[in-house]
């Protein structure tokens, strides 16, 4: 993954914020949403587009693009860096291969504490029983 180039293939667009704040909300565009076409990235290798696809299906709308916001700030500058940031970090997560599993057994002591604990818990239920059948 090249993450210069991936930064200049970012499209970024300025929008009004949601919710109160009076003179200054009403007229300033704060907002920032970012927008990755992650089909057709020149820095990304087809199994990394098609990880990306898998990983964060439901941030990529039909036409394969990634869109992602941020309205933490009154700033516009500092919402770009919020959103910049969020993406790189969620294009690395989605591009880490999970670990192989690796099988394990159960120790001889979980299953001795398995078998007690059968064993107790079947005295319980013959204890219910009434004596004289």
């Amino acid at each position: 993954m090249n993450e210069e180039l991936i930064l200049t293939e970012l499209d970024y667009k300025a929008v009004r914020s949601s919710g109160p704040g009076g003179q200054h909300a009403n007229k300033t565009a704060t907002k920032v949403e970012l927008s990755f076409d992650v089909s057709n990235s020149e820095a990304l290798s087809d199994q990394q587009k098609e990880r990306i696809h898998k990983k964060l299906s439901g941030r990529i709308n039909k036409e394969g693009i990634l869109k992602m916001s941020s309205e933490d700030s009154r700033s516009q500058h500092t919402n770009k860096d919020i959103v910049t940031g969020n993406f790189l970090f969620e294009i690395k997560e989605a591009l880490k291969k999970p670990k192989p599993r690796k099988k394990t057994k159960p120790t001889k002591a979980s299953k001795i504490r398995r078998l007690k604990a059968k064993k107790k818990k079947s005295e319980i239920k013959a204890n219910r029983k009434d004596p004289l059948k």
